[in-house]
């Protein structure tokens, strides 16, 4: 058996229960897989993306429907190094992905203001219209569960909103165009316990800004990195705390509300108050 085999051996034997159950639990909990689709799986050369990928190359495999796949490294303008590391995983890995060169982190960096947000913008629009040409109608992001309960916590103390970050969604610029988190159950540390138990090694952040940056002991300066300490120190209040933000999105009671935003439309609690009364 050659090594890539063991690899994939150990996604649906080893840790089964943590990454393959909740995985196809999130494909059909959230119904983010239909008869031929063809899902275009976004990598950015990270451990997420690179295990999504291997989960849709097991899917293909074992499911009861056709449905096709597509593989897209877009490339915004990776050192030599992090290019090679990316190329290297693909390689070991057996994963065969189209990888397109953009000159997405020159632009960005040119930026006196917000550089991070138009790399981001510019990313989003550059996968979209890359799966757009590959055909696709689906886009597979490689964000789990902690990405999630992150976003949730950092909108409440950072934006004064509640708003999560949901399974899937349309998207509204691109018509027929859907963005699809299939890795919306699987824990982080499942992903790093894999990633150790495999002995690989992924590229972290990217950024020519950053890559500089050891991210392993310089967690500053990052509202997200903050945040994940956060709720490592709010864990000590309450061990089912990371559990607690995940089930708050799915558990909102509109009567103890005092306002909420639907379809851009925004409802005040005072709306209803007297009808409510009355009743």
């Amino acid at each position: 058996m050659e090594k890539y085999q063991e690899i994939e051996r150990t996604i649906i034997k080893t840790y089964r229960a943590h990454l393959w159950a909740p995985f196809i639990k999130a494909l059909k909990e959230f119904q983010l897989l239909k008869k031929d689709d063809k899902v275009c799986v976004c990598i950015s050369g990270g451990k997420d993306s690179i295990l999504l990928a291997k989960l849709f190359q097991e899917l293909k495999r074992h499911s009861d429907f056709e449905f096709e796949v597509k593989y897209l490294v877009m490339n915004p303008g990776y050192n030599a190094k992090n290019l090679k590391k990316i190329k290297d995983n693909l390689s070991l890995l057996h994963i065969d992905a189209t990888i397109i060169d953009t000159d997405i982190f020159e632009i960005a960096n040119a930026q006196i203001k917000n550089p991070c947000y138009l790399c981001a913008k510019m990313r989003r629009g550059a996968l979209y219209n890359l799966a757009k040409q590959l055909g696709c109608n689906k886009i597979a992001l490689g964000h789990h569960f902690d990405d999630v309960i992150e976003t949730t916590l950092m909108n409440m103390l950072n934006s004064g909103s509640f708003q999560t970050m949901l399974p899937k969604l349309h998207s509204e610029n691109f018509e027929g165009m859907e963005l699809i988190r299939p890795m919306y159950f699987i824990r982080e540390r499942d992903i790093v316990r894999w990633v150790n138990y495999n002995e690989l090694s992924f590229i972290n952040c990217a950024c020519k800004f950053t890559e500089n940056i050891d991210h392993e002991k310089d967690l500053t300066g990052s509202k997200r990195a903050d945040t994940k300490k956060l709720i490592k120190e709010l864990l000590k209040y309450n061990p089912l705390v990371e559990k607690n933000i995940f089930k708050a999105a799915f558990n909102v009671n509109m009567d103890k509300i005092l306002g909420y935003k639907h379809q851009n439309e925004y409802i005040n609690f005072l709306d209803h108050y007297d009808k409510t009364e009355s009743k």
